[in-house]
């Protein structure tokens, strides 16, 4: 593991690994969105890290590794329990503070700035989805 006060930059899939372990073991237990881990989706963390390493491996090291519809799997998340702007204004801190912890750089940085699209885009998807359902 990194120390603070020498971080590196994620450059490879195994830093990623390590930064989506590294969240869930803070998000999991989280008074805010642990729910949605643990009652919602009843998460299986040992199937899923690979899937969402995919993801952000894509997302950052631009590698196509990644297939599915993460949009699709939060509104259906969202079908089960609302899925609320707080809950992905947690998630925002939770992540960026997990990369804070363990490292720093250029592609750290992209890391915080593409979850925060992603998280503007999913709380929008829903509440656009909420609109439509109420109209």
């Amino acid at each position: 593991m990194n120390s603070p006060a020498i971080r590196s930059d994620i450059t490879n899939r195994q830093d990623i690994e390590m930064l989506v372990r590294r969240f869930y073991e803070q998000a999991i237990p989280d008074p805010i969105i642990g729910k949605f881990f643990t009652q919602v989706a009843h998460l299986d963390l040992e199937t899923h890290l690979p899937k969402i390493a995919n993801f952000w491996e894509q997302m950052l090291l631009q590698h196509p590794v990644y297939s599915g519809s993460p949009m699709h799997v939060h509104l259906l998340l969202n079908s089960k329990e609302p899925m609320l702007p707080e809950h992905f204004e947690r998630w925002l801190v939770l992540w960026s503070d997990t990369i804070d912890q363990l490292f720093a750089g250029e592609k750290a940085e992209m890391a915080k700035a593409r979850a925060q699209m992603v998280a503007k885009s999913f709380s929008l998807g829903i509440a656009s989805l909420a609109r439509q359902n109420n109209a």
